[in-house]
């Protein structure tokens, strides 16, 4: 019988196997056995992370959290949760080998995924030029021409950030017309350092070390051409990693896990959800640290 487990290894799940730690809960953490340390694994340099005034590499960053939450006694397993009763006052939680857990409280922190395009070298070039997040790697493209892919509120707001550095930002939309609110297509339209290549897929994605640039490929005539750019944006939307309590814990029309906000509280007493799987805005590591601390 455990007191608390945690499920999701990311800034969310590390401060509250911490916490839990200190409390002397001897909390266990379940990971992932290919996903460990969550979405920052996948960042070179995180810079508007407090206490690092040159910045940290992601993945140092968060195997130092980690550590630190080991340091006073938190359980780490590198595995999958894959089957959750969460109906009674004891949590049953299965991993992938089996193996049943225990637990009188579960803290649901599985974060969520950035939608990718699914294209060849996507991931090889993720950190190197492509990106998710222009809050995050912005900085890294001032006076460089970049790409943004999609046709929400999100791309617009992401092109329009991007414009404090870059030279040129070019949206790539699939179709003529934005999904965008007015207000921000507006906004987007005004700004001389945004253009638009509308009927537009990426088709591929050029670079060595680094992205130089991509092919993009028209929607109606499949006719392609070459783009020169140092980085390329896709803010396509995310998916809240929720599936495995999906029928049990209330979600929202989004798939995000419902708490009763300001709290941490979902439907079920004893669980609770924190960082980005119930975060729909802002997605930054800061706030899913502090969003442990909301009883």
């Amino acid at each position: 019988m455990r007191e608390v487990v945690i499920i999701g290894s990311g800034p969310a799940g590390c401060t509250a196997a911490l916490h839990n730690a200190r409390a002397q809960l001897k909390p266990l953490l379940f990971g992932s056995s290919i996903f460990v340390g969550g979405s920052l694994t996948t960042t070179t340099e995180v810079e508007n992370f407090p206490g690092f005034s040159n910045g940290v590499d992601g993945p140092a960053l968060m195997a130092n959290m980690r550590a630190q939450a080991e340091e006073f006694g938190a359980e780490m397993i590198d595995d999958d949760i894959v089957e959750v009763d969460l109906s009674g006052d004891v949590k049953l939680l299965t991993d992938s080998a089996g193996t049943v857990h225990r637990a009188r409280t579960v803290i649901v922190a599985t974060g969520s995924g950035y939608r990718k395009l699914g294209i060849e070298r996507e991931d090889e070039l993720s950190g190197r030029g492509v990106s998710w997040c222009a809050t995050c790697d912005g900085f890294f493209f001032r006076g460089k021409d970049v790409i943004v892919v999609g046709g929400g509120d999100t791309v617009l707001e992401e092109a329009t950030f991007l414009t404090r550095f870059a030279a040129s930002v070019t949206v790539v939309h699939r179709r003529d017309t934005l999904r965008a609110s007015k207000a921000m297509q507006n906004r987007a339209f005004a700004d001389p350092k945004i253009t638009f290549a509308w009927n537009s897929e990426i088709a591929a994605v050029q670079g060595e070390k680094l992205v130089s640039g991509a092919t993009l490929r028209h929607t109606a005539t499949g006719e392609t051409r070459q783009l020169d750019a140092s980085g390329v944006f896709i803010a396509i939307g995310h998916d809240p990693r929720t599936e495995l309590f999906a029928g049990q814990l209330e979600l929202d029309d989004a798939r995000y896990l419902k708490v009763a906000s300001p709290s941490t509280r979902t439907n079920i007493p004893g669980v609770f959800g924190a960082g980005d799987v119930v975060d729909h805005t802002y997605r930054q590591a800061t706030l899913a640290t502090a969003s442990v601390f909301i009883p």
